[in-house]
């Protein structure tokens, strides 16, 4: 099969609008989340989130067309333009009819469905919608406004699996570059949800944090007092190449991407398998897929979400793919800084994966005060600091409400 290989990234998160902004402030411990600016949440049991902070997308989009936008697709354009441009990826040095764009959104445009909705709730009964309502809201939209920015006509959809949504969308991409079908794929995803319906919604799900007197230690993946993940917000871009058009145009290479695996729990519909079956099985699809052993994984970047169960039963999972080299590995959730981006987490924490890789260190896991007696003290959680070690090769686990798994590995690029 062809080799596959990222050249390009984009980001626009809670830790900083550009993908250097974010690289730093992860190795550096520092928490995305803060009190909630963007409506009156004084009556919510959770007043805090993850949000994208000074966000301006009018150096990327028109000011008339950011109004036919939903945020999601604001942060997919956003995250696509810097990495277009970090590829250098040109009009001229590419196949429109052989490149293609494979987006994620667990949800897409919520915040557009409940103004439009709203709206109509205060009038007279009259259906009097935005006729930029559908457009803005389906979450496919973001993957046709790159296309049609880019000219890319090549494959393009949009991928939907709640949390894993972009991890999907990514493994999707490679496989369509290694199978002969693409050249070049623009691929990750984006999610704006820190609005009223998504916070209601998870909050009646006792899933989010209510730690509203400390929000920047709320998320605290592994720790014993840790109660439900934080609400991030933003989206993550990378470009998938074939190996040989990239060295053609004279690219620089991130790393290789090497193996994606997808799998069900098959459980439950919120809470995941309780010996982390589906973890462990798409794990085992991604090495399989990469055609590598357990031992060659430095780094698993984590679902990680800091809630009671996913943490203990993706951890379990671990220890039956990894055996005894799972005590060697560094492991640590950036959620504990990014808050969870749902189906965008996939995208953003990729990107966390492959600079690992290419930067040789790990980030690391934050707000840890106590660790849960029953997780594996003796596993390395990489637990409030950063550390510096070889990173051949990152796996990266993302796992989302209806049981579905998706992995994807990284490894140091070699001619």
């Amino acid at each position: 099969m062809r080799r596959v290989v990222v050249t390009g990234l984009g980001a626009v998160t809670p830790l900083g609008n550009n993908v250097q902004e974010f690289w730093t402030n992860l190795v550096n411990g520092v928490s995305g989340a803060d009190m909630i600016t963007r409506f009156d949440c004084s009556k919510f049991k959770t007043r805090f989130a993850c949000e994208v902070k000074n966000f301006d997308p009018s150096s990327v989009i028109d000011r008339k067309e950011v109004r036919r936008l939903d945020l999601f697709a604001q942060y997919a354009l956003f995250a696509a333009a810097e990495a277009y441009q970090d590829a250098g990826l040109t009009e001229g040095n590419f196949d429109p009819d052989r490149s293609g764009v494979i987006w994620g959104s667990g949800i897409g445009g919520l915040e557009t469905f409940f103004n439009e909705v709203q709206n109509f709730a205060k009038g007279d009964g009259t259906p009097r919608f935005n006729p930029f309502f559908i457009p803005k809201m389906i979450a496919d939209i973001a993957s046709g406004h790159i296309s049609m920015r880019y000219g890319f006509r090549g494959p393009n959809f949009t991928t939907v699996s709640a949390c894993a949504s972009s991890t999907n969308a990514i493994i999707d991409s490679m496989f369509y570059i290694r199978m002969g079908k693409a050249d070049v794929m623009i691929t990750g995803g984006s999610e704006a949800a820190v609005n009223e319906p998504a916070m209601g919604g998870f909050n009646a799900m006792h899933a989010l944090s209510e730690r509203n007197d400390s929000p920047k230690t709320a998320s605290r993946p592994f720790d014993v007092s840790r109660d439900g993940f934080v609400m991030g917000e933003g989206g993550g871009c990378l470009i998938l190449e074939e190996l040989e058009h990239a060295k053609a145009r004279g690219a620089k290479i991130y790393a290789e991407i090497v193996g994606g695996g997808a799998s069900a729990d098959a459980h439950h519909i919120t809470a995941p398998h309780p010996e982390g079956l589906g973890a462990l099985n798409v794990m085992k699809s991604a090495l399989g897929d990469a055609g590598m052993t357990p031992d060659e994984i430095d780094y698993i970047n984590v679902h990680g979400t800091s809630t009671p169960l996913g943490d203990i039963a993706e951890t379990k999972a671990i220890l039956g793919v990894f055996g005894d080299h799972a005590y060697k590995l560094n492991i640590s959730s950036t959620k504990s800084m990014t808050g969870h981006l749902l189906g965008a987490a996939g995208a953003v924490e990729a990107i966390a994966s492959l600079l690992a890789v290419r930067d040789d260190v790990v980030p690391p896991t934050i707000n840890q005060e106590n660790i849960d007696p029953e997780l594996d003290a003796n596993l390395n959680f990489t637990f409030n600091k950063a550390q510096k070690r070889t990173v051949r090769a990152a796996l990266s686990n993302t796992f989302g409400f209806g049981g579905h798994n998706a992995s994807v590995i990284f490894r140091k690029y070699v001619d």
